[in-house]
């Protein structure tokens, strides 16, 4: 059975990552005792340094993950999980490009029918972590979780929400072919509250289809976190086949984003039209149409 998210896959990255020529200080910070550690603890008094070179790191190593996840969530159905896709026609220029995409063909360069949902990727080291080098060679271990320490990780960030929010709003504008393609947030945090009611908006608007953690137990000793918001804006995964059964029904419907500013008189008008065609599949190909004019 395959795994979600937790303490493994972020010592695996550590572990990797010194094992790549990654020097510590370039994944930790150096505490006065020597220890270097993954974020500041919450009752740490020493003097304290910034650390920007982990995040390139972590961001290739969780969208690299992010990927086989869902391709295995997708095996066996002809669909394949594509890190980096870059197609200029929805808003995925090579300078921007889609950190996974579900698509029915395995290359970077798409095209808008070929992909079937997109993945922008905000996840971030969780636990804190301390190594430290001993006689008996190095030292790898976990000191906390996400409330120990000072740090703010993956969607509990308001500059990662944003950024999220803005590339969603970016692809849904960027070209009408994007209006039958899910936009997904794959997170492994859970998000503030202030964000529930404006994830619950997002995905009633048509704009990001949900912010998703795939993380079951981002606290340690089980300790409860948001499942998800009333209109399911944002939801954790607490198993591989639930976030798999979500996956394959999210392909296996057909949904359209539309928009607009219009006048009662001129809705009223659009639906009487489509009102004439015989079935609703005919109405509402009408009124889609008739909507975006």
């Amino acid at each position: 059975m395959r795994e979600l998210w937790n303490k493994n896959f972020e010592k695996q990255f550590f572990i990797s990552s010194l094992g790549q020529s990654a020097s510590p200080r370039q994944l930790f910070y150096l505490a006065n005792n020597r220890d270097y550690l993954a974020y500041w603890p919450k009752n740490y008094s020493g003097g304290k340094s910034t650390l920007q070179s982990r995040n390139s790191l972590i961001g290739s190593y969780t969208e690299k993950w992010a990927a086989e996840l869902i391709q295995e969530a997708v095996r066996n159905t002809g669909f394949f999980a594509v890190n980096h896709a870059v197609c200029e026609e929805v808003g995925l220029p090579k300078q921007s490009p889609a950190d996974v995409v579900i698509s029915t063909v395995n290359n970077i360069n798409q095209k808008p029918d070929e992909i079937k949902a997109i993945f922008e990727v905000k996840m971030s080291i969780v636990w804190n972590w301390c190594y430290k080098d001993t006689p008996n060679g190095p030292i790898l271990e976990c000191i906390g979780d996400y409330k120990t320490h000072s740090g703010i990780p993956g969607l509990l960030r308001s500059d990662s929400m944003l950024k999220a929010i803005g590339k969603g709003v970016n692809i849904r504008i960027a070209n009408k072919s994007s209006a039958q393609i899910p936009i997904i947030i794959l997170g492994n945090t859970p998000i503030r509250n202030i964000y529930y009611s404006k994830v619950d908006n997002l995905k009633s608007a048509g704009i990001i289809q949900g912010f998703l953690s795939i993380n079951p137990n981002p606290l340690d000793n089980k300790a409860s976190t948001l499942k998800s918001t009333p209109k399911k804006g944002f939801y954790k995964f607490d198993t591989f086949n639930e976030f798999k059964s979500y996956i394959n029904n999210m392909l296996s419907e057909e949904k359209n984003y539309f928009s607009g500013m219009r006048t009662k008189q001129e809705l009223g008008r659009i639906i009487e039209v489509a009102n004439k065609e015989t079935t609703y599949q005919e109405k509402a190909n009408t009124f889609l149409k008739l909507i975006g004019e």
